[in-house]
This record gives structure tokens, C-alpha cells and sequence, in this order.
């Protein structure tokens, strides 16, 4: 998810697609091209695949993000890029792709459920909100396309469970958004700061081990009840890490953070 200028959204590629718009496609093994979309991908990983995969795998996020990820800086972003890391063979097929298809499926990225949409959110410089909006987006190989199946946007979100990963990742969107600017200073996005912020949003498990194993409670205020839930639930420590990140940078208060 990327959040797009309401000036420059004509010359993005791709069909803007309305809510109740309808659009033809169904994916399914009987197509030639069944699998050849999991093949050579710049594929962005967001906070909330990495715990679902991470999950998946029986692993912890450090031996994920060690095992499966490229973190690359780009230039629209001051904050590292999480990309899946392609195999080293001729066709750079997706780690996860075998024989029988996808072996990670029902906990597969955001960006694969979304496929062949892709979702961004439509930034108004006036009124600093954004809303969602999506393109329709399948490759040129893509027979998928020219089933007879029609759908919408709310029914194919509905179809490939994604609502949840589509909301998680607008939470991610808005703190990403932040990052438009540089808060790192002299030592960029290796220093101190870009390490922690990092750990915050993608390295889960060992966030979890910085917040109640180091001084953290001491230096901030956070309530029983909300120990309690990130303590053992992924999720509730990445929203949490969310929060962190806003005030540990950018001093933004938050209700279930603050500094003592």
C-alpha cells in the first residue's frame, strides 16, 4: 500500500476501480498461467504478514526477517522497505511456492490476497486524510482476467479473507506516511534510532523481549491491562509498537503510551 497525490493518480497504471465496480477475474489451477505470478516479484512485506508468516513457519520474527526478507531504503520513504526475498534459482520463484501452489496460503501477504487489485490510499494535501482506493492490476499473462467470474472490490476483499490484512496495513500506512520526512538525523535509518523504530514495527518478538526485559517500563507509563495483551497477542503488540514509534519520533501522544 502506498498513499498516492490526488494530482498524479491519472498517470498511475491500471484501472481505478470504484466500490461497487465490477471487474472479471478467477485464478485457478486449470489456467497455463496458474503460479507464474509467484515468480521474480518485488513483493512488500507490511508488519502484520510478517506476524502471520512468521506464525506460519513456527519461527520467531528475527529468524524470519534473517531467513526471508531484503530491507531496502527507497527514495520516496526515509523507512526501510521489507521485501520477500526471491530463491536463487532461474526463474527467482517465490521461498514459499511448491509443486501443489502456495505453501504459506492461508496466511499469505496482503499483496497476494489483494491480487490482481492493488490498494493505495488517495492523500488530500487540504484536509491531511486519505481514503482507500483501488486499481486493477493483473499482468499481461494473466488469463485469470478473462474468466467469466465478476466481482467487486468488498467481494473479492471478502473472498480472500483480506479485509483484516487490508486494515492492518492502513494502520501501517499511516505511520509509514510519517515518514516523508527525515527524523534520523546525521546517523540515517543504521543509527540508533532507525534500529529501534524498526524492531518496533517488524521485529515483533524481539520488541516484546526490549519492552519487559530492559528499562522500557521504567521510562514510559503503560497500563496493566495493555501489558496483559502484549505480553502474549502479536497483534496488539505491533499497534503498540505502532504508538511507540509516533512518540518515540515524532512526540505524537498517544493514549496507550507516555512517557513518565
Amino acid at each position: 500500500m502506498k498513499y498516492i497525490d490526488e494530482n498524479s493518480i491519472d498517470d498511475l497504471p491500471g484501472k481505478q476501480l470504484s466500490e461497487n465496480e465490477p471487474f472479471s477475474f478467477r485464478c485457478h489451477s486449470g489456467l497455463d498461467c496458474f503460479n507464474k505470478c509467484c515468480r521474480n516479484l518485488n513483493l512488500f512485506l507490511y508488519p502484520y504478514d510478517v506476524i502471520r508468516l512468521k506464525n506460519n513457519l513456527g519461527i520467531s520474527s528475527d529468524q524470519f526477517l534473517e531467513k526471508y526478507v531484503d530491507i531496502v531504503i527507497r527514495p520516496d520513504s526515509y523507512f526501510p522497505a521489507v521485501l520477500l526475498s526471491m530463491v536463487e534459482n532461474e526463474e527467482k520463484t517465490c521461498p514459499f511456492l511448491s509443486q501443489s501452489g502456495c505453501s504459506v496460503y492461508p496466511d499469505r501477504s496482503d499483496s497476494c490476497r489483494t491480487f490482481p487489485l492493488e490498494l493505495g490510499m488517495l492523500f488530500d494535501a487540504e484536509t491531511k486524510k486519505a481514503k482507500r482506493i483501488h486499481f486493477f492490476r493483473p499482468p499481461d499473462f494473466c488469463l485469470g482476467q478473462y474468466e467469466k467470474q465478476t466481482l467487486t472490490t468488498k467481494t473479492w476483499a471478502i473472498d480472500q479473507e483480506s479485509d483484516i490484512y487490508n486494515k492492518m496495513t492502513a494502520r501501517w500506512a499511516d505511520v509509514k506516511a510519517l515518514f516523508q520526512t527525515d527524523p534520523w538525523g546525521p546517523h540515517g535509518p543504521d543509527g540508533p534510532k532507525g534500529k529501534m523504530a524498526f524492531m518496533a514495527a517488524y521485529n515483533t518478538d524481539m520488541f516484546r523481549d526490549f519492552v519487559f526485559n530492559s528499562s522500557f517500563l521504567k521510562r514510559y507509563k503503560v497500563k496493566a491491562d495493555i501489558q496483559k495483551k502484549i505480553k502474549s497477542e502479536d497483534v496488539e503488540l505491533m499497534k503498540f509498537g505502532f504508538s511507540w514509534i509516533k512518540l518515540y519520533l515524532w512526540g505524537i501522544k498517544t493514549k496507550k503510551i507516555r512517557l513518565r
